[in-house]
């Protein structure tokens, strides 16, 4: 039976005979069903039309995307380390090219997610490499819609899954949301990459916070600030969203403080009369 991937984010589902009623994901308030109703594909459908590429950020760190861009069009991260490689979030997209490229850098310890709208196919993912581990925060468990033992649920607030990778959970726009601190990325002074628990906004100079994106419904002042209380203790100086060209370079630790501060006197009114 197909495994069917909603077209609107990019979840699979649980292998079945017919696409599922509805998206559990794309009716919740944080994403959308699209005015034309939702739709279906399955993996081998999309690598008809779709092939995935690559851009290196930095040593150590490759971009990985779906042209032309599919569902939500986010773009997947692999980290490669001394001590085994991780794929942070994930993309619906994957075919022989990216399996082949992967194994050729080491192939996959561990591959951990931000939140439930970057699931996608991860267990196709785990298969395609030994059967990696895939670390989700248990705050999220209802949201996984297709059930696998190489699901790992973790709980609390750090967890280093290989020398020098944590993560952290950050909280934001979903509960158990997570970021990946790199101790030795950029340079030896620390990368976050922080999906959309944190997105770097298209200036590169300044922080955001949501709780839906497409809905533009906005955190509160307690959930922003539990975000940064999260990222205080590591010492990081770039940063990495979800799309290539969502990167803050350097001095990241105290642009995203005053990015909190700004958006708290936003959200407070403080703004009104600029």
């Amino acid at each position: 039976m197909p495994a069917f991937i909603c077209t609107a984010c990019g979840m699979q589902y649980a292998p079945s005979t017919a696409p599922p009623p509805q998206c559990r994901v794309c009716e919740d308030e944080r994403q959308f069903k699209p005015p034309a109703g939702q739709s279906w594909t399955t993996l081998e459908r999309l690598g008809v039309t779709h092939l995935n590429g690559f851009r290196e950020h930095e040593p150590g760190l490759i971009g990985i995307v779906t042209q032309p861009s599919f569902a939500i069009g986010q773009r997947a991260l692999l980290l490669c380390t001394p001590h085994g490689n991780v794929l942070w979030d994930c993309i619906s997209l994957i075919d022989a090219a990216t399996i082949t490229l992967i194994n050729g850098l080491g192939g996959l310890s561990a591959i951990a997610i931000s939140h439930p709208h970057f699931y996608t196919t991860v267990v196709e993912w785990s298969r395609a490499f030994g059967n990696a581990p895939v670390h989700l925060h248990g705050d999220d468990s209802a949201w996984v819609m297709r059930s696998d033992p190489c699901i790992k649920s973790w709980q609390g607030e750090t967890l280093e899954i290989l020398p020098g990778v944590t993560l952290i959970r950050g909280g934001g726009h979903f509960p158990g949301g997570t970021m990946l601190h790199w101790a030795a990325g950029a340079e030896g002074r620390g990368v976050v990459c922080s999906a959309d628990i944190a997105t770097v906004n298209l200036d590169r100079k300044s922080f955001t916070f949501m709780r839906s994106y497409p809905n533009q419904i906005p955190l509160s002042e307690k959930g922003v600030r539990a975000i940064e209380a999260a990222l205080t203790p590591f010492k990081f100086d770039r940063v990495y969203s979800h799309f290539f060209e969502r990167v803050l370079a350097a001095d990241a630790k105290r642009i995203l403080h005053e990015s909190v501060e700004r958006y708290v006197a936003a959200i407070g009114g403080r703004y009104d009369r600029a």
